[in-house]
């Protein structure tokens, strides 16, 4: 047997067991799938051995899907919930687009297998002509590619309500991505469906078991809102949503609706359960936000973040990601001293509309204690606010919207940790 049968027998044994595992999974009761306990991240191989001169030894063959370097091992956490998320490993990444598969996930009940050509879009409710659309349907429209982030409206929770010096970029605010997307306008679909001027309102439904439904206000459609099919270059994954989601740039992730199959219009909020019970802001006063879409400008170090440690005094380069729901970023500051003082980064990447940007700036580490920070401002004039400044609006109660100044602090020995109270 050659070498490439045997690749190809190992990789189907490998698939037949974790397709075996699928089947366990999905035979069991739907309590017991619920209760199944969350998994951590598989702790990543040793380290292969690699030759001690390469180029005196042949190379590995070309392979029909390719691999990152075995040295290389970014993986979300935690996974193995039927329900639950599953977090961007920041600190691990370069520049600003989320690998599709590192994407964060936000699953609430299961990801879906839905077959494309079975697959249809409903538009109906106040329009001149209900009308159904399959996925090949939907591919004949201009489309347009645009770069954007999705983050939960429940990033950084933990860091807020739960915060601990161990935390990783991942842990604190692993609930944003970045992506390109490629689909079609919503406003070019509801046109063609001959929306009435009445309607003011649109509920988008996912088709998971949860049936998930969001009411959203017909100017958002006509503004930037897509219904997409492709993210970076490829067919959205499942957990993103395949075949086809709504995304509706800088607005709360639930929002944007995965496995998107029906469109209503009307004249005023369906008020589902996802919007009442789901999703709303607790407030000091007794009251409560909600339908509180956009998500606020907010930065993130990833580096130098827990559990780097620095080898020592000299040159670091402080670097991150800042994105903002209601616009562009303008300007991202670095403090060193706890916020005493700020500096501003240099910003690397394009300064898009509703996407993430990367910065970075150089800092002289003198081997004394130091308290990292970032603060965002957007073309809007938003600034990043404290934790204080957040609490005195929100309140301790709050559940959702968590985009406060987050910091690192550096030890003399070069240890970092995570800071909450800033």
């Amino acid at each position: 047997m050659d070498e490439s049968s045997s690749i190809t027998r190992r990789t189907l044994i490998a698939g037949a067991a974790v397709a075996g595992a699928g089947v366990l999974l999905s035979t069991l009761p739907g309590e017991a799938q619920q209760k199944a306990a969350p998994q951590a991240a598989a702790a990543p191989p040793p380290p292969p051995v690699a030759p001690a001169d390469p180029t005196k030894a042949p190379g590995a063959p070309t392979t029909a899907v390719g691999e990152r370097s075995p040295f290389v091992h970014p993986q979300r956490a935690p996974v193995g919930e039927i329900t639950g998320t599953s977090l961007t490993p920041h600190q691990d990444l370069e520049g600003t687009l989320t690998p599709a598969d590192l994407h964060f996930t936000r699953i609430h009940a299961g990801t879906p297998t839905i077959d494309p050509a079975k697959h249809t879009l409903l538009i109906h409710g106040l329009v001149g002509r209900p009308i159904e659309f399959t996925v090949a349907d939907l591919k004949r429209f201009p489309a347009v590619t645009r770069m954007h982030f999705v983050e939960c409206s429940g990033n950084g929770r933990s860091a807020y309500r739960t915060p601990k010096p161990e935390m990783t970029p991942q842990q604190v605010d692993g609930m944003m991505s970045n992506s390109e997307w490629t689909g079609v306008p919503l406003d070019t679909l509801l046109r063609e469906a001959g929306v009435k001027s009445e309607a003011k309102w649109f509920l988008a439904e996912g088709g998971d078991a949860c049936l998930l439904a969001r009411s959203i206000p017909i100017a958002k459609a006509h503004d930037d809102a897509l219904v997409v099919w492709g993210q970076n270059g490829e067919p959205l994954r499942p957990e993103q949503g395949f075949p086809i989601r709504l995304l509706l740039p800088g607005y709360e992730g639930n929002m944007n609706v995965k496995w998107l199959r029906r469109i209503k219009l009307g004249t005023e909020p369906f008020m589902t359960r996802w919007e009442t019970s789901k999703y709303t802001d607790p407030l000091p006063d007794g009251k409560a936000r909600m339908f509180s879409f956009e998500m606020d400008a907010k930065s993130l170090i990833t580096s130098p973040a827990y559990p780097e440690k620095l080898s020592g005094p000299g040159w670091w380069p402080i670097r991150g990601l800042a994105w903002s729901g209601r616009g562009r970023i303008t300007r991202v500051d670095i403090s060193t001293d706890g916020g005493k003082s700020w500096l501003a980064a240099d910003l690397h990447t394009p300064l898009t509309n509703k996407a993430a940007v990367r910065f970075e700036r150089m800092w002289q580490w003198d081997g004394n204690e130091s308290l990292l920070m970032s603060r965002a401002v957007d073309d809007q004039g938003y600034v990043q606010p404290t934790m204080a400044e957040l609490k005195a609006v929100r309140g301790p109660g709050t559940d959702y919207h968590f985009n406060s100044i987050r910091a690192w602090r550096v030890a003399r020995d070069g240890t970092v940790t995570f800071e909450a109270n800033t």
